[in-house]
């Protein structure tokens, strides 16, 4: 029974990527601020570009992943921190180079931080402030506050920070990576570096938001459940437990990961033991909401608030409501349901809720068969095959005299505190910006690419060691079908997609090479 459901896990996520991959050969997804504003664009795909960087990728991986197999002889006391040492220099250089300033969310968040920090100004819980809507987000306010407390007051202090984080869940990947394909007698220092070189990881420590942290403790959270299921050890469980509640805190997406931990523990059940099989269950529920909950009541003790925190913020539904959008399919709609919460409900959570539930379901009757299907589709390929997490405007960034872009949306994309060659060459749609997009955009679906023949590997050889990444995966794209879109909310899964990848990538090189790869000794000894 259980090698079943591991097998349905597997073959659910592979009908996914199947249509990832057969989908790209027709459609480009974009996001280029530039271009088209602040819009997810479909349209065909430009094959005279896109198999040239396919191709161009494949010949640099492989020529790449032939010299990270002569690191093998070297010791793993000299690689790794070489390899991570390079990765800090180069994200270093980055947050220099494209010094973007915060803007949006960022920018409030930011600013709040400092209001609490300087002036105790905790007005923002108050009925219509930024925290009365969204109190999930004090998380980051906190931590900003914290660091502009200990710290220097400089934007590069909390990127250098995002850097930190970075690292650390690049540690993780190649932890993970060692942990899942541990019949591997090889070093792989090759996933080591992929991940430390992973483009948008590199670009993204320029957003001043919980993207990165919350990343780095969801993806610990999950090195540590896998060696609890290896290892049985209250340590590890605990350890998880508390990764997972601190990645929650900042992101409020953790549920995804406690659901996926719980499957993948149940689904262990034989060799962990129905003992500690319930207590893990109970450590994992037991911690997930106490940070949330320890903060809550700090603030109601100090009375920097005067009610529950989240009584009256906007429902869940809000966010549903934006995830039905024939036009956008998904994509933020431009105020539209934040004017529900703010005017119609007067910024009342239970009244709102009930006009969400009631604009959802107008919206469903409406619309036909034929459209939701079409939306839905949409929402999908774009979300997972846009490829690049939005680095366009959260990274890279862009001058505020061209950040109003072509498209609809206007404001600005992202401004630097100053300017230099290399922003100046990536101003805009310049080539240069385009090359790059691309390059990150192709990655993505040869990723996919290489993930489907791991699962049919998987499937072929009845090897299901990697199901709990299977199955946050399958958690996010399950979710993001219902929630309001961007690309940049899928980039917590980004470690699992690396690991994932380049193990479909070193099988198909033992294949096509003739070398006796990990799949080839696992084989032998089996018989």
């Amino acid at each position: 029974m259980s090698k079943m459901l591991h097998k349905s896990f597997y073959l659910i996520l592979l009908v996914f990527v199947a249509v990832f991959i057969a989908s790209t050969l027709l459609i480009r997804a974009q996001y280029n601020y530039a271009l088209y504003g602040d819009n997810p664009i479909l349209g065909m795909q430009q094959w005279s570009v896109f198999l040239p960087v396919i191709l161009l990728l494949l010949g640099s991986g492989v020529g790449l992943y032939a010299l990270c197999l002569k690191l093998n002889k070297y010791s793993p006391k000299v690689v790794i921190p070489l390899v991570l040492l390079s990765s800090l220099a180069i994200q270093i250089i980055i947050i220099f180079v494209f010094p973007r300033v915060p803007t949006d969310d960022s920018q409030t968040v930011l600013s709040l931080a400092m209001n609490m920090l300087y002036d105790q100004d905790y007005s923002s819980f108050e009925t219509g402030g930024y925290l009365h809507m969204f109190p999930f987000n004090y998380s980051i306010v906190l931590y900003l506050k914290t660091l502009l407390y200990l710290f220097p007051d400089n934007y590069l202090v909390i990127k250098l920070f995002n850097i930190l984080f970075s690292t650390l869940t690049t540690v993780m990947i190649y932890l993970i990576y060692k942990q899942v394909n541990d019949r591997s007698t090889e070093r792989d220092y090759g996933v080591l570096i992929f991940a430390a070189t992973y483009l948008p990881s590199l670009f993204l420590n320029n957003l001043i938001y919980n993207d990165v942290i919350a990343t780095a403790f969801l993806t610990s959270c999950l090195y540590f459940l896998i060696r609890f299921i290896r290892e049985k050890s209250w340590k590890t469980i605990v350890i998880a437990a508390v990764f997972l509640a601190m990645g929650n805190y900042f992101r409020s997406i953790g549920v995804i990961v406690l659901i996926a931990a719980i499957i993948t523990i149940l689904l262990n059940m034989r060799s962990i033991g129905m003992k500690k099989v319930i207590i893990s269950i109970g450590v994992l529920g037991m911690l997930f909401n106490v940070p949330t909950w320890t903060q809550n009541a700090v603030l109601q003790s100090s009375g920097a608030v005067s009610e529950p925190v989240g009584e009256n913020a906007a429902p869940v539904y809000m966010w549903l409501n934006m995830g039905i959008n024939l036009e956008r399919f998904g994509f933020w709609d431009n105020m539209e349901s934040y004017q529900i919460y703010q005017r119609q409900a007067n910024y009342n959570k239970a009244e709102s809720a009930d006009l969400f539930k009631q604009e959802i379901s107008n919206k469903l009757s409406e619309a036909s068969a034929s459209d939701l299907v079409q939306m839905y589709y949409k929402k999908i390929i774009w979300t997972w095959t846009e490829g690049t997490y939005q680095m366009d405007r959260y990274g890279i960034g862009n001058e505020s005299s061209l950040g109003a872009g072509r498209g609809r949306g206007g404001g600005i994309a992202g401004s630097y505190s100053y300017t230099n060659a290399i922003t100046e060459l990536l101003q805009g749609d310049s080539a240069y910006r385009t090359g790059l997009l691309w390059i990150v955009y192709v990655m993505n679906f040869l990723m996919y690419c290489f993930i489907l023949i791991r699962l049919v590997g998987g499937i072929r050889g009845k090897r299901y060691d990697e199901v709990s990444l299977i199955l946050v995966i399958l958690g996010f794209i399950g979710f993001y079908i219902l929630w309001e879109i961007k690309s940049r909310y899928i980039y917590p899964v980004y470690p699992l997609l690396v690991v994932l990848s380049y193990m479909g990538f070193k099988d198909t090189y033992d294949l096509i090479f003739h070398r006796k790869g990990t799949l080839e000794r696992y084989s032998l000894r089996k018989r």
